[in-house]
């Protein structure tokens, strides 16, 4: 058959491969290699496993043949046989070792196994002979940075760029380079030079984006990422980072459809579903019921098919002391790492071992501080499920308390294999896993009334005094007077974070101020449009721009400082505060809240409660409206307030942390009698 013949007959084929037409195709392709047996495209077209074995019959004819033998290293590669791929790189290498292509494949076979050092060695001989190949370069850049050499690396992007100005892939790396080491508008610059080249290039969007967040440039982030989904909507990474985007701008609805694309798109991703989860409690139209059957819905498409563990061998003595383990991606300067902290120092050591699995990916100076507490300290960020299942078998852990739900980096599918013959969640947020192999969760009665045990998976166990123990920051700052008695009038504060204000909220919040004169609101929400939306809402109840001030982040003085400008906090809902409630607090602000039918939504009762101050919480909007109101008009009762509140925190359960890892001990103790009065 002539080579005419043959590529029209290849073209035929592949035009029956695109239009679904598989058996007269791959009829086509087995003609051609009856003619031509090592037919390049259609080797390459072809199955891998097919395409592999005739490629190794042909080089056990031909075994000095280099052609072949690099054909063969990159269909092993392609099908995942990595060894074998990097020996055929090997032996083309030894006919040809001058060629650059075969050390560039030589080392991107290397990079796939994270054997970084021979990676980088592999593309600098490939640099070194063909110094200018734009490919090799921008691959050298990657290895030097894996292997930590940046400086170095930014050169190798900055030859590309002499070369080609215009390399999208040379100015995306740059710019993670620049971002690291603290060049936040340049990498900016280049990140967006990169993405005008290259709209589709989803890492440079995502890089951009995630950059554009920590600065609280949420309305170009948002941009950022809609141009690029436009470009190329098939990302669920960048689906993902919009919805948490939207979640920080207040835009919940759109928030949620974003994860629902992105679900769609990775199905079979747990924390995609996880991060959809979390944001649920912010949303005002999902309750108790709702939020269960959601999570149930996770456990069905994520874990159902795991089978937990069942052979613990762990000793049944009832009263000997035990090994507490705990998870979390939040041993960090964060809320749930500041309440655990206090718990972790209040540990009884003699009837208690304490071993923490920390999932932090960036630890921080309260991290550091936090290791040295435990007995055991275990990094498990890298780790992956296995190995961290594996781990905490190791340990031999009695009770392993999960400290994060379903909030970012959970381990949760870890969990659902049940490493641990207890296993608990706490902390995170009062609500429910979904997951059968986490037993217990604890709360407290004002968090969890008797009547809320049927809205979670789990059995609560209520803490007799409070669900949590808090330091506050900055124990030194002062309590001043009540800004009311020198401005003449109210100011009320949310420093929440934003994705908590929903417009209801704010609808609320307008007609509170409608009805205190003269008042005024300082609301933490983020500049541009969310800032704008809310301003909006409250205009629609005739507040005026000059009664609200807007803050965004702020250093910690700074933020500090906001509370003696404050009279009266108001609490968000349905998830109201929790280390800004007890700041608010600790500052002699007291803060109004109103308990809804969830676990998140009466995490302010459970607070006012545990400092004494029940008639601060409301059970609906009017009663919520009628208590701000009524304490706006009673300066002598705010100014009492004002002076006692650190006092109350002081004496509360919640400043106790002796008592309260007696609780929370006694809770461990009585999971544990159970399980060991079952193995007899």
């Amino acid at each position: 058959m002539s080579q005419t013949s043959l590529e029209q007959m290849f073209h035929s084929a592949r035009r029956h491969q695109a239009a679904g037409r598989l058996a007269e195709a791959e009829s086509l392709y087995r003609e051609i290699l009856k003619s031509e047996p090592f037919h390049p495209d259609v080797l390459q077209t072809g199955r891998s496993a097919e395409a592999i074995d005739l490629l190794a019959l042909a080089l056990a004819q031909r075994p000095d043949d280099a052609n072949i033998t690099g054909d063969l290293g990159g269909m092993l590669q392609q099908a995942g046989r990595y060894d074998e791929a990097l020996a055929a790189y090997r032996r083309f290498l030894d006919l040809r070792p001058d060629s650059s292509d075969g050390w560039f494949n030589l080392g991107q076979g290397l990079r796939l196994q994270s054997r970084h050092t021979e990676s980088l060695q592999a593309f600098q001989r490939a640099a070194a002979l063909n110094p200018n190949d734009q490919r090799i370069l921008i691959h050298l850049a990657g290895a030097l940075r894996e292997c930590g050499d940046e400086a170095s690396a930014l050169s190798a992007y900055r030859r590309v760029l002499d070369l080609n100005p215009d390399s999208a892939p040379a100015l995306s790396g740059m710019g993670g380079i620049l971002h690291k080491q603290g060049s936040f508008a340049d990498a900016v610059a280049v990140w967006r030079r990169a993405l005008q080249i290259d709209p589709r290039d989803a890492a440079t969007a995502y890089n951009l984006g995630t950059v554009l967040r920590e600065a609280a440039e949420i309305d170009q982030a948002i941009a950022v990422l809609r141009q690029s989904l436009t470009a190329n909507p098939d990302q669920p990474k960048a689906w993902n980072n919009l919805a948490g985007l939207l979640k920080d701008a207040g835009e919940l609805d759109e928030s949620l459809a974003c994860y629902d694309r992105a679900i769609a798109l990775e199905p079979r991703s747990a924390a995609l579903h996880s991060n959809r989860l979390y944001t649920l409690h912010f949303h005002p139209d999902f309750g108790a019921k709702r939020l269960l059957s959601e999570h149930l819905e996770f456990a069905r498409r994520h874990i159902a098919s795991i089978r937990p563990a069942a052979d613990h061998d762990n000793d049944p003595d009832p009263d000997r002391p035990l090994r507490v383990g705990y998870v979390s991606a939040d041993f960090r300067r964060h809320p749930v790492g500041l309440s655990f902290e206090f718990l972790l120092e209040n540990h009884d050591r003699q009837n208690f071992s304490i071993v923490c699995f920390s999932n932090v990916r960036h630890p921080d100076a309260d991290t550091r501080r936090m290791q040295t507490l435990p007995e055991e300290w275990h990094p498990v960020s890298q780790l992956s499920e296995d190995e961290l299942i594996r781990l905490i078998r190791s340990r031999k852990i009695d009770i392993l308390v999960d400290l994060s739900l379903h909030m970012a980096h959970n381990r949760l599918t870890a969990l659902a294999h049940k490493p641990a013959p207890i296993q608990v969640t706490y902390l995170g947020y009062p609500s429910t896993t979904g997951l059968s192999a986490i037993d217990y969760r604890l709360s407290d009665p004002f968090i969890d009334p008797p009547e809320t045990d049927k809205s979670y998976t789990e059995t609560t166990i209520r803490l007799p005094g409070t669900y949590l123990c808090w330091r506050f920051g900055g124990a030194d700052a002062p309590v001043r007077s009540l800004p009311a008695q020198s401005n003449g009038y109210i100011t009320f504060g949310s420093l929440n974070n934003f994705c908590k204000v929903t417009p209801a909220v704010l609808h609320v919040w307008g007609r509170l101020m409608s009805a205190v004169k003269n008042s005024r609101l300082i609301l933490r929400a983020p500049a541009g449009s969310a800032s704008q939306r809310a301003l909006a809402t409250l205009a629609e109840h005739g507040i005026a721009r000059e009664r609200v001030e807007l803050v965004g982040p702020l250093p910690w003085d700074a933020y500090v400082d906001l509370y003696h400008r404050q009279d009266i906090g108001l609490d968000p809902f349905p998830y109201p505060g929790h280390t800004t409630s007890l700041d608010s607090l600790w500052m002699g602000v007291p803060v109004v809240t109103l308990a809804g039918d969830t676990g998140v939504s009466r995490v302010g009762a459970s607070l006012l409660s545990a400092i004494q101050l029940p008639e601060l919480i409301a059970g609906d909007v009017e009663r919520y409206i009628s208590i701000a109101s009524a304490l706006a008009e009673d300066f002598p009762r705010l100014a009492e307030l004002r002076a006692g509140l650190r006092d109350r925190v002081r004496r509360s359960p919640i400043s106790d942390g002796a008592k309260f890892a007696r609780d929370v001990e006694a809770a461990y103790r009585k999971m544990w009698h159970t399980w060991s009065g079952s193995r007899r």
